[in-house]
């Protein structure tokens, strides 16, 4: 049997808007398909074996959870996550879990927290917060589809060179409310300000990941198709509502 083995880390910190619902998500559409799938929470301070996992989940928290997060961040568990990374490990991190992977955060004060320096992309403190319903496109080598979700944040993320985003705003924020770019794709690594959270909406980003971890396992992985039109009737829906500024 197949199976994935995925790290929902810091879960007592991280869990903003529902984010957990992309646990939910990710573990019924394995097991719908049969697919063996467990989770196991890596709490601040627990020790844990990073190679065994194949998904990594990092969802997002306010300015001061980050902060209390710091600490455990340095030492060992930063270099096994960049190694996780590097080795091509998928994450999805959302919100403040996309801002940690990145060199640094700097507030509104001039204080600068450093982060992981996994990926080439830093966070600023903006002048005015993002809160509402957003949608972005997939970049094409993704598919091309449009998600939607809910951004809340201050932080402005700028990516640097060889960094792509994750898709192009079709309406909100994103990234930065400058260059039209909503989060980060790095190796299989997809970072995204969507909460919401963002995965139950949008069932085809969902498989994206699992897919993903599943051919870095196994080597070739198709997913089998599964029956969306429920899901795809609310995404359609938040969408169309969105679009005519409705929500």
């Amino acid at each position: 049997m197949h199976s994935l083995s995925i790290c929902h880390l810091y879960p007592e910190v991280l869990n903003l808007y529902g984010d957990r619902g992309n646990i939910i998500c990710m573990e019924k559409r394995l097991l719908w398909r049969g697919i063996d799938c467990s989770v196991t929470p890596v709490r601040i301070g627990d020790s844990a074996d990073f190679t065994k996992f194949d998904l990594f989940f990092i969802g997002g928290g306010q300015d001061f959870e980050q902060e209390v997060l710091l600490q455990d961040l340095k030492g060992s568990r930063k270099q096994d996550l960049i190694a996780a990374i590097e080795d091509g490990r998928t994450f999805l991190c959302v919100c403040g879990g996309y801002q940690m992977l990145g060199h640094s955060y700097e507030t509104a004060a001039g204080d600068i927290c450093e982060f992981l320096g996994a990926i080439d992309l830093k966070t600023v403190a903006g002048t005015q917060r993002r809160i509402d319903n957003f949608a972005f496109r997939l970049e094409e080598g993704l598919g091309g589809q449009t998600v939607v979700g809910y951004e809340n944040h201050s932080g402005k993320t700028y990516l640097g060179k060889g960094v792509s985003p994750l898709g192009t705003i079709v309406k909100g924020g994103g990234n930065n409310s400058e260059d039209g770019t909503e989060g980060v794709h790095y190796k299989n690594v997809f970072g995204t300000y969507s909460h919401g959270p963002v995965l139950p909406k949008n069932p085809f980003f969902c498989d994206i990941l699992l897919e993903t971890a599943l051919k870095r396992k196994y080597g070739s992985f198709t997913l089998d198709e599964l029956d969306d039109r429920i899901e795809m009737r609310a995404h359609d829906q938040v969408l169309d509502m969105l679009l005519k500024g409705r929500i």
